[in-house]
């Protein structure tokens, strides 16, 4: 096989790494290998008898790891995603023994980058956006089938686009004229549908954010992962998730202090500022990336890391 190259800027990696990783034996899970460079740095904090498992959804990537890591008999990856994570582990028998969890969510820049991924609206490429592309609709597909008011749904909720109906609208009428077929088509049509005002970022940014969230189902996926992830853990284990837009930080945020209260106490009882029965406790305040990190990688500037440690 020829040498896989890819040029990939891992986003807080020493923040995530230092603050995973508590014990060089311990076993932990890089749930989204995308090009091993977290994986890597993890590695190189175990001892011998450390473990890393991972999980990735694109076979890109899990080809990457199987001809970059196949030397190192601590790691393994899984072809699946992340919301598979107990039913894979369970097949290791190591599921509720795990010492770390690292999430770096959203897409990864080997994806963005390759036009015929369909992630971009800055290159030309068919319109595909699926993270594996074994299974499942491709965005092609999936916008010549949906009905208006679906799509303008998923514009609304994946994507926060306030103008989701009239974009809505634009790509069914476009698609009744000819098939959308491309990314630039489809980024062309946004484009045109938006109102006459100045935009910060590419008219097209949001709805193709939406798009790609709804065809990898990723918000339902990562609900489903962070409830895994936490029964994965030993007591101790730590959680470390890095999120890039507001919809996944506002869900692990969530998610961190949902276990951190633990449960209600009845009314009336004499305690106040107990947490009852909580499973979680932040590490820290959330970290974003510094000026030196977001000048060498614009990618990085939305980012946030979140570490959470299991108490019981």
């Amino acid at each position: 096989m020829n040498e896989i190259r890819v040029e990939h800027i891992p986003v807080l990696l020493d923040e995530a790494v230092s603050g995973l990783v508590t014990t060089a034996d311990g076993i932990y899970v890089d749930a989204t290998f995308g090009r091993g460079s977290h994986s890597q740095a993890i590695l190189n904090q175990l001892g011998p008898h450390g473990r890393l498992i991972a999980f990735d959804k694109d076979l890109e990537a899990v080809a990457y790891a199987k001809q970059v890591f196949s030397h190192d008999k601590r790691f393994l990856i899984f072809h699946c995603s992340f919301a598979q994570m107990q039913a894979s582990l369970d097949t290791l028998q190591v599921f509720g023994k795990v010492n770390g969890i690292l999430f770096d969510l959203g897409v990864s820049s080997p994806q963005i980058d390759d036009p015929k991924r369909g992630f971009s609206f800055t290159r030309e490429g068919r319109l595909d956006m699926r993270m594996d592309t074994t299974k499942g609709l491709d965005a092609m597909t999936w916008i010549a089938t949906v009905r208006e008011e679906d799509l303008a749904d998923v514009l609304w909720k994946y994507g926060e686009e306030k103008f989701s109906r009239r974009i809505a609208r634009a790509i069914v009428n476009a698609r009744q004229e000819q098939p959308i077929e491309t990314t630039t088509q489809l980024g062309e049509i946004i484009k045109f549908a938006m109102p006459g005002i100045s935009h910060d970022k590419h008219p097209a940014t949001r709805s193709f954010q939406a798009i790609r969230i709804a065809i990898n189902q990723e918000l339902t996926e990562l609900e489903s992962a962070l409830d895994q992830a936490l029964e994965a853990l030993i007591i101790g284990g730590r959680l470390a998730l890095i999120s890039f837009h507001s919809l996944e930080d506002r869900m692990v945020k969530q998610f961190i202090r949902h276990h951190e209260k633990g449960e209600d106490l009845p009314r009336g009882l004499p305690v106040k500022g107990v947490h009852f029965n909580s499973r979680l406790k932040a590490i820290g305040k959330p970290i974003k990336p510094g000026m030196k990190e977001t000048n060498l990688n614009p990618r990085a500037r939305s980012a946030i890391l979140r570490i959470a440690e299991k108490l019981s």
